[in-house]
């Protein structure tokens, strides 16, 4: 299994959304973030001042999946997410050595 970490513009979240429910991943987290980058942020007049703001609004999806869904959601949201320029984003891939299941004491892929 395999936790998706999926960091995107804000404006993204309905197609990272789509492509979740596309392959049929059992759930997501979702967060508003900030952060920079390479983007490096942008400069922006407030009441005549000049200003740089560096932290850039984002949105963290979190996902858990087996393997081959997980590829295939990774390939999925590089291909259709992608505009080629800075600030589209990253997706951290982690190894999960097990869910349980709260309610039910289930393990595993089963658990999801």
């Amino acid at each position: 299994m395999k936790k998706l970490e999926i960091v995107v513009r804000s404006e993204k979240l309905d197609d990272v959304k789509a492509i979740l429910d596309e392959c049929n991943s059992t759930g997501a987290m979702v967060s508003n973030i900030m952060g920079y980058g390479n983007q490096k942020g942008y400069k922006t007049t407030y009441r005549g001042s000049e200003y740089v703001v560096n932290l850039i609004p984002k949105i963290k999806i979190e996902t858990i999946a087996n393997d081959e869904v997980a590829d295939k959601i990774v390939t999925m949201v590089c291909d259709r997410i992608s505009t080629g320029k800075f600030g589209d984003g990253k997706i951290f891939i982690y190894d999960v050595s097990d869910v349980v299941r709260i309610r039910t004491g289930e393990h595993g892929e089963s658990a999801l």
